[in-house]
């Protein structure tokens, strides 16, 4: 039998109608109430919901540790000199280097310095860390050899270490991320899950980089293959545990490793959907979140088939989503529009500007 600790009704601040909230993270989100789920041959057996001043009686041993994830503050990010707060969520900058990528068909490649100007605006925005793809990872996309990714990305990421940005670089590949390192880049973000290469476990807890394990379901070449689910949210919550606990077990410690569910990839507009709606589970993991939904296809089912570069407007709702969700690291495209709203996000939050005591009865 499976155990999940779902928390279901979110707060602004610590008083709540529903009464004690707790923060989830140690972040700007709050959880009132939570879904004790049991689960058996994957099926619910049982669901039962609960306030904090109850969590005394319906906490036991085989939902301790979760119940302390949900409340334990997440470990900063050290990416070189910076230090990537995580108790309030963080922008992450996109930067494809790609000449098929779904969201920009290669704009970013169209002069040798276009990259970095690129990314220096972003920074300027005020994105916390620029993740740099040699890839895209569209369905149907052809596989980059190795060789070819690395040239691709290798040049912007030095010219981009020297002005001291925190890099992430996005890639599946145990060759590529080690030229990426050696150029000055910080963080590994891994859309494989450290499954594509047979030396990815072995090389992220050598590497002493912090290492994002994002959700899959591909094992081969494509990753969007194979996406069958019993229940989305629950089978994503437990390949995720598997693959932290399998990079544990390498010798990654828990405080390098994110965790993605995976938005978009081998999942259905259903499936997205009620992956976005139950992120707050995930903190139950211990590991920060990252989340990535910019400019997907689901914003297009959702709006009449518009096609990517008109997707905004999508993009900083399911942003707002991700901010109320409590995640710690948001992937974007459109940098300034978000960071613009996360301020607004944590104005609306912010203690000293409204009086949280008039929400309440």
């Amino acid at each position: 039998m499976t155990v999940y600790l779902r928390p279901i009704a979110l707060a602004d601040s610590p008083q709540s109608e529903e009464g004690e909230a707790v923060r989830l993270a140690g972040g700007l989100t709050y959880a009132s109430r939570f879904a004790l789920i049991r689960r058996e041959g994957g099926k619910i057996v049982e669901r039962t919901r609960f306030g904090v001043a109850e969590a005394g009686r319906v906490i036991r041993r085989d939902v301790e540790e979760q119940w302390e994830a949900l409340r334990s503050p997440r470990a900063p990010l050290q990416m070189g000199a910076r230090t990537i707060r995580l108790d309030q969520p963080q922008v992450m900058g996109i930067l494809n280097v790609t000449p098929d990528s779904f969201s920009d068909g290669g704009r970013n490649i169209s002069g040798p310095d276009v990259p970095v100007v690129h990314a220096s605006a972003m920074l300027e925005a005020g994105a916390a860390m620029i993740d740099i793809g040699g890839e895209s990872t569209r369905p149907g996309a052809p596989p980059v050899w190795e060789g070819d990714e690395i040239e691709r990305v290798v040049p912007v990421i030095e010219k981009l270490a020297r002005t001291g940005a925190a890099i992430s670089v996005d890639t599946r590949r145990v060759g590529v991320f080690e030229a990426a390192l050696a150029a000055g880049a910080h963080l590994w973000n891994d859309v494989s899950g450290l499954r594509h290469d047979p030396r990815s476990l072995e090389f992220a807890a050598h590497c002493g980089a912090p290492v994002c394990i994002m959700h899959a379901p591909g094992k081969g070449e494509d990753l969007h293959e194979d996406g069958h689910y019993g229940d989305v949210v629950l089978d994503v919550f437990d390949w995720l545990r598997a693959r932290r606990d399998a990079a544990e077990a390498a010798g990654v410690a828990r405080t390098r490793i994110l965790l993605d569910p995976g938005i978009g990839f081998g999942k259905t507009l259903q499936e997205n959907l009620a992956l976005m709606n139950a992120l707050p589970l995930f903190h139950a993991l211990g590991c920060p979140l990252l989340v990535g939904a910019s400019r997907k296809r689901m914003i297009g089912a959702l709006s009449n088939e518009a096609p990517a570069d008109k997707r905004l407007g999508g993009s900083l709702m399911l942003a707002g989503r991700m901010m109320d969700a409590g995640a710690q690291v948001i992937r974007v495209h459109d940098v300034a529009q978000t960071v613009q709203a996360l301020h607004v996000w944590r104005g609306l939050r912010d203690a000293a500007l409204t009086d949280f005591g008039q929400l309440v009865g």
